[in-house]
């Protein structure tokens, strides 16, 4: 009992924080959206091939383009540009009126939700309600090839915005108000899952909303104030580098450092690196299922900084009499990236917790 007080008295804490710094709320509205044909990376060479998405198990269907149904709309989240949230859904035309199981997909660093359809497909010919967004400065939601990097920069200066993490978990509890309404969806079966910053989101929406019922976090589950302490932030840092050589500059610093890192997370990020870090999050997600997928070699992800966490959620989920519901998979040999055995495992995992 004490350990649920103190999941909902964290999740108490972190809505706050992402409430800060909203722009006015307002309330949510669907508007039509169409099909984006070219989408935004905001990388290059323009990515063109996933082996890891393009392996997701498929069930074989005669005439699979013509049963696929697409939908293509935005929510409006908030006032401002960012509050229009663009959401892509792939189910399969059905005659009856059941509800089925929805997972949402998080796209990595730079890319977009169209960039998922491989997994989308694949899930919707499995019967689920398959939904990507885009995450905040990404896809539709931005206008350039830099437009992540500047609102990371712009929220050192101003500290107005949380475009690292915070700001789409918001977005993300607000799918979640638009999912459980919807007429085909069930509202206690939705999953989410996602890749790299994807994977980041997956973790801290499922520790700050519990309608999302099962989560699979791939290569993003990492230990903030552990790779502070152990000087193994350089990885994480370089994804993301600009906004930390702003900081270092206007700190003062001939170089990057551990000061200069903590800094960065408590003002783009509060919490990130201290109460909301991995140690307190992940077991707030019990008694929910988490499988949690590495790279054993994951310099971002360092696989040490995980064992804190992993320890803590293990304790959360035995004391909840489910330990079977959480599983931590590190792939030896790994580093950053998502393979084809991650994918299989994520899809096998859902298969196992959202199918009646």
């Amino acid at each position: 009992m004490e350990d649920s007080m103190d999941a909902a008295k964290l999740r108490d804490e972190f809505l706050q924080v992402l409430r800060g710094r909203r722009t006015a709320e307002v309330p949510l509205s669907v508007e039509a959206a169409q099909p984006v044909r070219d989408p935004l990376y905001q990388e290059t060479p323009k990515p063109t091939f996933s082996k890891a998405m393009e392996s997701c198990p498929k069930k074989e269907i005669p005439n699979f383009k013509e049963l696929l149904q697409e939908e293509n709309l935005y929510l409006i989240t908030e006032e401002g540009d960012q509050g229009r949230l663009p959401v892509l859904i792939l189910s399969m035309k059905e005659g009856s009126k059941k509800r089925r199981p929805a997972i949402v997909f998080l796209h990595s660093t730079n890319k977009c939700k169209e960039w998922l359809r491989p997994l989308l497909e694949a899930y919707a010919s499995r019967d689920y309600i398959a939904v990507a967004i885009d995450s905040r400065y990404h896809g539709e939601r931005a206008s350039s090839l830099t437009t992540y990097k500047d609102a990371l920069v712009s929220s050192w200066k101003k500290g107005n915005t949380m475009p690292f993490i915070f700001d789409t978990v918001w977005d993300l509890i607000k799918l979640a108000d638009y999912l459980t309404e919807r007429e085909n969806v069930d509202p206690t079966r939705i999953g989410i899952t996602g890749e790299s910053l994807g994977g980041m989101h997956a973790w801290f929406a499922a520790a700050a909303d519990t309608r999302y019922a099962v989560v699979v976090s791939i290569i993003g589950v990492q230990g903030f104030r552990w790779a502070i302490k152990h000087d193994k932030w350089q990885a994480r840092v370089d994804s993301i580098k600009a906004v930390f050589e702003e900081a270092r500059i206007d700190l003062g610093k001939s170089a990057i450092d551990k000061e200069v890192v903590e800094k960065v997370w408590d003002r783009i990020a509060p919490g990130l690196a201290s109460r909301f870090d991995s140690p307190y999050t992940i077991p707030a997600i019990a008694p929910r299922p988490l499988l949690i997928l590495n790279g054993k070699e994951d310099p971002r992800c360092p696989i040490d900084g995980l064992k804190l966490p992993e320890s803590r959620a293990r304790k959360a989920y035995e004391d909840s009499n489910c330990l079977d519901s959480f599983e931590v998979v590190a792939e030896p040999g790994i580093g950053h990236q998502m393979t084809p055995l991650m994918v299989k495992r994520a899809s096998d995992w859902f298969d196992k917790f959202l199918k009646l």
